[in-house]
């Protein structure tokens, strides 16, 4: 059996094209480099992770909030932040071919590009944020930038939500939203792209307690990957060194995923302090402080942010649920099953019905039993209907794009009222009366 460490990154990118997960951008013009559009299961896949991520942040903790801040904000808050004069990548361009490389990634004196003829000019910055204008003017006056996180979104919204919510620290506030970031260095699929989409917690704590409660952040998000299917030993935990830390940063813990090029970084977990907090009290004017009745204290509350990527998750659930196994069939051939062993709660479809055969005679119950299934409200997701192709080769589909349990109607269904239920990962088969075949699909996804 083939697991997502031994598989390379154009099978994934093949079954992605393939079954409809991802397509690149504007691929009929010839692509925009780093950008991606997600098929009908690609954002099936995308929305599940997303709402898994709420559920277990926001809807099953007391503490936390939701919120969605607009993508255009204040040219102020950008300053205040600190990105304009810190959000920046060293750049190097090659004197002969002209290609341009993130200083930290040219390990020799040579450019690569053009093999080692070119030197490279001595590193200057490049502000990574996407800059636009308001209004119909472009002016110095009229310029703003697309936000390359949300947290600042949450961080001036924090008197609205603490004052509207009556909460007190510790309390958080989540959001999952788009982001954009001008990459030089992009690649490795859908890994490193300029637009993305981001999943991140501000959690506001009393200063004193931060320690503890950054290192009780970091263990829930790691329990989160492992308890949606993701494999132990195919994560770590990386320390930020001091040299690396972000100018806000107190203390930042990376979640890694060993994908087929190496670890990769899927979550970042940091301790900010209250540097945002003070600093947009300092150049706003407004006091973002909280003031403790019971104790007679008023502080700027410390802040614990763990940020994930959603299309790094996706990735990350793709190519950890990426198996092939040999398999013997029908004939007394071996051959290879591919499938994706996704959680059943991220299975972009549910449940398939298919009927054996297109034959008139089984339409009308294999449709009825579609329906039943579908209005049942028993999964939260696609229930599809298939019934082209052999039999055998619609089991290989839904294997492939990770369909938990397939659903067959066959002949003997039309007198004896059962049906088969095939479970992905085993291929095991039990047969289930009509009458009882919605309580056993929702034990499955219990």
């Amino acid at each position: 059996m083939t697991g997502s460490t031994d598989v390379d990154l154009s099978t994934i990118m093949s079954l992605c094209k393939r079954r409809g997960f991802l397509f690149q951008s504007s691929e009929i013009y010839g692509g925009l480099a780093s950008t991606w559009d997600y098929g009908p299961l690609g954002v099936e896949l995308k929305n599940k992770v997303k709402r898994a991520w709420w559920r277990r942040f926001v809807w099953e903790r007391s503490d936390m909030l939701g919120l969605d801040a607009a993508i255009l904000m204040h040219p102020q808050v950008w300053v205040a932040s600190g990105h304009v004069g810190n959000f920046t990548d060293p750049l190097v361009d090659c004197t002969n071919c002209r290609h341009r490389f993130r200083s930290d990634h040219v390990e020799a004196d040579t450019c690569p590009n053009c093999g080692g003829v070119g030197t490279f000019t001595e590193a200057r910055d490049f502000n990574l944020m996407f800059e636009t204008h308001m209004g119909p003017v472009q002016s110095e006056e009229n310029r703003v930038h697309l936000r390359p996180e949300t947290a600042q979104g949450i961080f001036v919204n924090f008197l609205n939500v603490l004052n509207s919510s009556r909460r007190k620290p510790p309390f958080g506030i989540a959001q999952a939203g788009k982001a954009f970031r001008n990459e030089i260095t992009t690649g490795n699929f859908i890994f490193r792209t300029r637009e993305f989409e981001m999943m991140e917690i501000e959690f506001f704590v009393k200063p004193g307690e931060d320690e503890e409660w950054h290192q009780r952040w970091i263990q829930d998000c790691m329990n989160w990957y492992t308890d949606l299917g993701v494999e132990p030993t195919r994560l770590q935990l990386r320390e930020h060194e001091g040299s690396e830390l972000a100018h806000y940063a107190k203390r930042t813990v990376d979640i890694e995923y060993k994908y087929p090029w190496g670890w990769g970084e899927i979550q970042g977990i940091a301790n900010r302090t209250d540097y945002d907090l003070v600093a947009h009290s300092e150049a706003s004017g407004e006091s973002l402080t909280y003031f403790d009745e019971q104790t007679k204290e008023r502080y700027t509350p410390f802040v614990i942010e763990p940020s994930a990527g959603v299309d790094r998750a996706v990735m990350t659930f793709l190519v950890d649920a990426y198996t092939e196994e040999l398999v013997t069939s029908a004939k007394g051939k071996s051959e290879k099953r591919v499938l994706l062993k996704l959680h059943p709660s991220l299975a972009p479809i549910k449940v398939a019905v298919l009927p054996l055969s297109r034959n008139e005679k089984l339409s009308p119950l294999a449709h009825e039993v579609h329906e039943m299934i579908r209005g049942a409200g028993i999964v939260d997701g696609l229930v599809e209907y298939d019934d082209t192709q052999s039999i055998g080769r619609r089991y290989r589909r839904q294997d492939e794009i990770g369909t938990p349990i397939c659903v067959t109607v066959d002949f003997d269904s039309l007198d004896d009222r059962a049906i088969t239920i095939r479970d992905r990962d085993t291929m095991e088969q039990i047969r289930v009366p009509i009458e009882g075949m919605i309580e056993e699909i929702r034990a499955h996804f219990a």
